[in-house]
């Protein structure tokens, strides 16, 4: 399956992963996960849907180090989210998403 690759704007706190345009993403694939840690280690927790009480999708944890940056490619047809993106961060500089 063959479908247009987008980059979502970049995300420094909780809450739903957005577009370049500032709409929440819907229904998507995840293809890949970009994450700049703060200075101690800490986490992404990706939640199906809008709010932290989602189904939890995936779980990134990453190593101390605001210079150690961490990107995630998906294998296959990317990480399946039904009715959108929710990041949960912990001790996270910023994300970004790749999805088609």
């Amino acid at each position: 399956m063959q479908t247009d690759v987008l980059a979502s704007a970049v995300r420094t706190t909780d809450g739903v992963m957005n577009d370049q345009a500032g709409n929440a993403i819907g229904r998507c694939r995840v293809k890949g996960i970009y994450i700049v840690p703060a200075a101690g280690a800490g986490s992404v927790v990706f939640r199906d849907g809008s709010t932290v009480a989602g189904p939890s999708k995936i779980t990134v944890n990453t190593i101390t180090g605001s210079t150690s940056t961490n990107w995630i490619l998906m294998p296959g047809e990317g990480l399946l989210f039904q009715t959108g993106i929710f990041a949960d961060l912990t001790d996270v500089a910023s994300v970004m998403v790749v999805y088609g």
